[in-house]
């Protein structure tokens, strides 16, 4: 799996904006940079320079060295995720879980967390999907009948 240098330096510039509850509006103020064009550098759109970098990472109160060994860090962690092959036989439309020796009995699959936690993309965790309950429940009741 292979991902953009810009892509990761903007999704730690947006983390840091974030956790500090700052606005594009206020980081783009105080780094001296276009809204529109901080914006797309987060999103990973645009290659932002070192000294725009520099400007955005003081706006922040963010070490422009700290910033790249979190995104060095992310990068190495991304790099070193295994993709499953895919499997051509299995007829469009349905799939299957890889099978794996020693996998669990009954553990399809996961889904990743809602929040990220800790500070490196490789403190992601997986947990099982949520049990439910096959039965409907619902709180509407019957309609009353009126007796005429």
């Amino acid at each position: 799996m292979t991902v953009l240098l810009r892509e990761a330096i903007g999704d730690r510039l947006r983390h840091a904006r974030t956790n500090q509850r700052r606005t594009l509006r206020d980081i783009s103020r105080a780094a001296r940079v276009s809204l529109g064009y901080l914006s797309e550098v987060e999103r990973g759109q645009k290659e932002a320079s070192s000294e725009l970098l520099a400007s955005i990472c003081e706006a922040l109160d963010l070490p422009l060295g700290e910033l790249l060994h979190k995104v060095a860090a992310d990068v190495s962690a991304i790099d070193n995720v295994e993709v499953a092959p895919v499997d051509e036989k299995v007829e469009a439309g349905k799939r299957r879980a890889p099978e794996r020796e020693g996998a669990e009995a009954g553990l399809e699959g996961g889904r990743l967390v809602s929040e990220l936690i800790g500070n490196d993309l490789a403190d992601l965790r997986i947990s099982p999907p949520p049990r439910m309950s096959p039965a409907l429940r619902t709180t509407i009741s019957a309609p009353k009948m009126v007796a005429a």
